[in-house]
């Protein structure tokens, strides 16, 4: 007998306002009387440390008009009767995890893109061209199901189809988008909604008339590199439904490690500045030490308090892991830079990583190995005992904290800090 053929298909899960539903999920789950997501409602940040921006909405918070991104204070202009909900990483990595979970029983192959979202590849039998539609029903149900929350879920014949197709209607629906569907369901769409087209880019194209994804389409791309250059290209053969790359459940290189965040106060004075480096260097070192890579290019970027960015990078000599030398070299670009104004936003970033596993080291960065050696030994104690096991002892009656930058400021703020220090 001959093998049935199957035709491959992939799948782009994307859970409905995910911060928010996961959130009223795990309320409901503890008792509580209401659903965050039938409420006026969002997941905002700390308006107290500046970083008061929304999050995730519900649909009742949608039909004001808030966005995601915009302040907490525009949104309670439109809603005053908000309800604001502060973040809780460490809960939507363990829904994110549930849900990557359930994907893997409908496929081996599963690409987590972001804390939300994820491809799958599924193999399916080419004479039933609708079994992807009833595939992708089933996993979105079981979901609801077994987690609580929604999903939508595009289904293409690449990731970049698939991934436009779950943009389509929400919530808690499935939609396909296949070449021969791209002229009735992508073609007519604006042409921002374009994935990989942002604002300016946008804006670029709709100066040359441009303003639908069919258009570009249209268009020949020795024009299109003309105005846009190599990403131009890119976007062209999006337009056209073209998508070369694989689902893979290994994710691209990391090619450079960032860690910043909004102060609560402005800094005025060199040494806070410094501490505030180091507390972020901290966070930086450990995500590069944690992926046996090295740094070859130190950044420090810059916001005052009237918003204003700015940025300062140099070139090592020698490729760095060392917390102490990283931020050695992040104080003396913040000096070489800081032009003396109010600083409302600082950020440490580390580029053109190369593996620890060897360099080559000069007659002065002897030194490097047992500082990398001390690192790894803190790094391990804050993997078994907490990220706030173990401190600096500049940090001991600072009101900044020992380690700034992702969730790692969240966890300090709920597990108390522990006395040892360095």
């Amino acid at each position: 007998m001959f093998a049935e053929q199957m035709n491959e298909v992939v799948f782009h899960v994307d859970v409905n306002s995910a911060y928010l539903a996961w959130e009223a999920v795990d309320r409901l789950q503890h008792g509580s009387p209401v659903d965050l997501r039938n409420l006026t409602a969002v997941i905002g940040g700390d308006e107290a440390s500046r970083h008061g921006i929304v999050l995730a909405k519900s649909g009742p918070a949608k039909k004001y008009g808030i966005l995601t991104g915009e302040t907490l204070y525009a949104a309670r202009q439109r809603c005053p009767g908000l309800i604001v909900i502060p973040p809780r990483y460490h809960l939507y990595m363990q829904c994110s995890s549930a849900l990557i979970d359930i994907l893997r029983q409908y496929s081996p192959v599963v690409q987590q893109y972001s804390i939300d979202e994820a491809f799958i590849s599924c193999y399916l039998p080419a004479k039933d061209p609708q079994e992807g539609v009833k595939t992708a029903h089933r996993l979105k149900e079981q979901v609801k199901q077994e987690l609580g929350f929604t999903v939508n879920v595009g289904i293409g014949p690449n990731k970049l189809l698939a991934k436009m197709a779950s943009e389509f209607e929400k919530p808690d629906k499935v939609h396909t988008l296949f070449h021969h569907e791209m002229s009735d369901k992508m073609w007519p769409l604006p042409i921002d909604e374009l994935f990989f087209v942002g604002r300016a880019t946008a804006r670029k194209l709709r100066g040359y008339g441009i303003y639908t994804i069919g258009a570009l389409a249209a268009l020949d791309p020795a024009l299109v590199h003309a105005w846009l250059k190599k990403p131009g290209l890119l976007i062209w053969q999006y337009a056209n439904g073209k998508d070369y790359s694989q689902v893979t459940e290994q994710g691209p290189p990391i090619k450079s490690i960032g860690n910043s965040n909004t102060i609560a106060f402005d800094v005025t004075d060199r040494d806070t500045a410094h501490q505030i480096l180091l507390a972020l260097t901290e966070t930086a070192a450990m995500r590069l030490r944690a992926i046996d890579q090295c740094t070859r290019v130190v950044a420090v970027a810059i916001r005052s308090h009237e918003l204003f960015t700015y940025r300062h990078q140099r070139k090592v000599q020698t490729p760095l892991d060392s917390t102490s030398l990283i931020w050695h070299q992040a104080c003396q670009l913040f000096d070489e830079s800081w032009k003396g104004e109010p600083i409302r936003h600082l950020g440490v970033h580390l580029s053109e990583l190369c593996g620890n596993d060897f360099y080559q080291l000069s007659i002065f960065d002897q030194h490097n190995e047992k500082l990398s050696r001390l690192d790894q030994t803190i790094d391990l104690l804050r993997s078994r005992f907490g990220n706030s096991s173990v401190f600096r002892g500049c940090f001991a009656h600072s009101p900044i904290r020992p380690l700034m930058g992702g969730v790692l400021q969240e966890q300090e703020e709920e597990y108390p800090m522990m006395s040892s220090q360095l």
